[in-house]
């Protein structure tokens, strides 16, 4: 039987580093603090049941709703996480966790992109990417 972690360490980009396959960082943004407890665990949940770990330090969460423009702290926590090559991969509830309007989400996807990440959304259905009207290019 072939040896799959040696198979799947084979794929990943050379710029991850030594972050094992199957570390993971969670993030979300929340209603409220009181809400951060239970979606993190569900995050965490989410990528237990694939085998992923969540390193310490490497889950977070920033209290407002999607579209706010919000003072994050919580986002710099994982960007530093994948620049100290912690992790190999994040877990959002969406993607609009990561960038709501489509500007924002473009420049943070291809930023993780070149960090060699994948990115998960545990219901990518929720909400879209919002686009507002001052982004959208009309030919």
């Amino acid at each position: 039987m072939p040896d799959t972690f040696a198979a799947f360490s084979a794929l990943v980009p050379p710029g991850v580093g030594t972050a094992p396959i199957g570390a993971v960082a969670v993030y979300a943004i929340v209603p409220s603090e009181a809400d951060s407890v239970r979606v993190l665990d569900n995050l965490r949940s989410y990528a237990a049941r694939r085998g992923w770990h969540v390193p310490a330090g490497c889950a977070a969460t920033d209290v407002g709703s999607l579209g706010a423009n919000l003072s994050r702290s919580g986002w710099p926590r994982v960007r530093r996480a994948v620049q100290a090559q912690a992790v190999t991969g994040l877990v959002v509830p969406c993607f609009a966790h990561i960038g709501y309007r489509w500007a924002d989400w473009n420049r943070e996807r291809a930023w993780l992109l070149r960090n060699g990440l994948f990115v998960v959304a545990t219901d990518p259905s929720e909400l879209p990417v919002g686009v507002s009207p001052e982004e959208v290019r009309h030919p």
